[in-house]
């Protein structure tokens, strides 16, 4: 992750909506260079969750059962975990602003194909491709925004990292009731179709307002070597984190030769890693970096959290309580709505340690209000308890956000943003695991409060470990 970067890359992005670096006052970026990136990174957290309430209809559609539906939601994890960092990577080399219009191109593929797709298969491979085709968004926003500010100093990032924050947690929280709802209307495969304008609209704008990476001899100067893919990192992180997916994924019957798959290629990658001289992942920084990996900590525990509720239970709503789609999406609605609404002053003035503080608080007070929860139990009251999550889902991006982008080197911040987000999904696994083991066939009340207790210790754990990390934290 040594990246041979100018300090700034080198962009100037005055016209983008920000003050010329020569200003005293400190810059912002404007609206016009912070939307399209928005877009951008919120297409991957939307495509996540837009599926959830169709599979019955996808399965219907295919006559196919909830095992083989199933690979429509860990086809685009798997690919997107992996995806994320290597996009990251490939940013820092070639530049983000091609990364991310190559990302868009490949999620108009995927869009396309799902939307015409005569068999599961080819479904599935749609997933993958928009699994691979989100994954460019964040990390290279990350990266667009970080030599923005290092072309405008003294400069205000807070807003723009907050709005990308409150995009990618907005979109995921409505993806589910908005999934619902386009599938009641025009049936399951505008879910896919979808994608098809977001990435035209997302395209002009970034032509029009993301500043252009410069050639690689004005980034790194006419005498630095080109930098070179870790080729060989880059195969032993896919390959550790797709075993560990996939042996994560089916807990009920674990495969123990993939968890011994796990345990080897991870030992080979760190020996590799460590005498490589251009790391694919730094494993001697995350060594030293103790808050940056802390920080890796919470992210896989807040959306461990956070999964559980978009996955089981609505799950539950559905099976024991009798919802429809609809219905579920509607009850989750208000949840959405107030995780979005915490969210902006929060990310406003990047109050980034009581985000986290709230966060961990949450993550005990929401689970303890899920023991309420019966096949009888008033909907107000379940609406009521739901939208203290809503503080999980919004305030976990926002302050883990902020944490990183202080905690990550400025070289290596778009493999840094892209291994968040392959934590973000490594706790979306670990939720289905649960879900699994504690629901078996049918999601009952007795298996919703296994859950529980199981989140109840999670969410201790991370109320333990949010302090130590919070407090380093400053407003910037």
């Amino acid at each position: 992750m040594k990246l041979r970067t100018s300090p700034s890359g080198g962009h100037s992005a005055a016209g983008a909506g920000g003050r010329s670096s020569g200003d005293s006052e400190a810059a912002s970026p404007g609206w016009r260079f912070t939307l399209p990136l928005m877009l951008g990174s919120s297409l991957n957290p939307i495509n996540s969750s837009i599926i959830a309430t169709t599979l019955i209809a996808i399965g219907h559609t295919f006559h196919a059962g909830a095992a083989s539906t199933i690979w429509l939601v860990s086809a685009l994890y798997l690919a997107s975990a992996i995806g994320q960092p290597t996009m990251g990577r490939l940013a820092g080399l070639i530049g983000p602003r091609r990364v991310f219009l190559a990302g868009l191109t490949l999620v108009g593929v995927g869009g396309a194909l799902g939307t015409v797709a005569t068999n599961l298969p080819t479904l599935v491979a749609a997933r993958v491709i928009l699994g691979v085709g989100t994954s460019a968004g964040y990390p290279t926003a990350m990266i667009i925004v970080r030599r923005w500010a290092a072309d405008h100093e003294p400069a205000r990032t807070g807003g723009t990292l907050g709005a990308l924050a409150i995009a990618a947690q907005v979109t995921s929280a409505l993806g589910l009731p908005l999934g619902g709802l386009l599938a009641a209307a025009a049936g399951w495969r505008i879910t896919f179709f979808i994608n098809v304008p977001l990435v035209l609209i997302g395209m002009l704008m970034t032509f029009a307002w993301v500043p252009r990476d410069l050639p690689r001899t004005e980034r790194t100067g006419d005498s630095a070597p080109p930098a070179r893919l870790d080729t060989p990192g880059m195969v032993l992180f896919s390959g550790t984190i797709a075993s560990l997916l996939l042996f994560l994924n089916d807990l009920h019957h674990p495969r123990w030769w993939l968890g011994a798959l796990v345990v080897v290629l991870l030992v080979a990658l760190v020996l590799w890693e460590r005498r490589a001289d251009d790391p694919f992942v730094d494993v001697r920084m995350l060594s030293r970096n103790k808050q940056l990996s802390a920080t890796y900590l919470r992210v896989c525990l807040t959306f461990l959290l956070n999964y559980c509720i978009l996955y089981g239970l609505t799950q539950w709503l559905q099976e024991t309580r009798g919802l429809s789609a609809i219905g579920v999406g509607l009850l989750i609605l208000p949840m959405s709505v107030f995780a979005a609404l915490i969210s902006f002053p929060f990310a406003r003035h990047n109050l980034a340690r009581s985000a986290l503080y709230c966060t961990a608080a949450a993550s005990v007070i929401g689970p303890a209000g899920l023991l309420l929860f019966t096949s009888t139990t008033p909907i107000w009251i379940l609406v009521l308890i739901t939208m203290v999550f809503g503080v999980i889902s919004g305030l976990g991006v926002i302050g883990n956000q902020a944490a990183l982008y202080q905690q990550a080197p400025a070289e290596a911040v778009g493999v840094a943003a892209g291994l968040m987000r392959t934590f973000t999904y490594l706790g979306a696994v670990l939720s289905s695991s649960l879900i699994s083991l504690s629901f078996g066939d049918r999601a009952t009340d007795s298996g919703l409060h296994t859950i529980t207790f199981a989140l109840l210790g999670l969410g201790a754990v991370l109320l333990a470990i949010t302090p130590s990390g919070a407090r380093h934290l400053k407003a910037s």
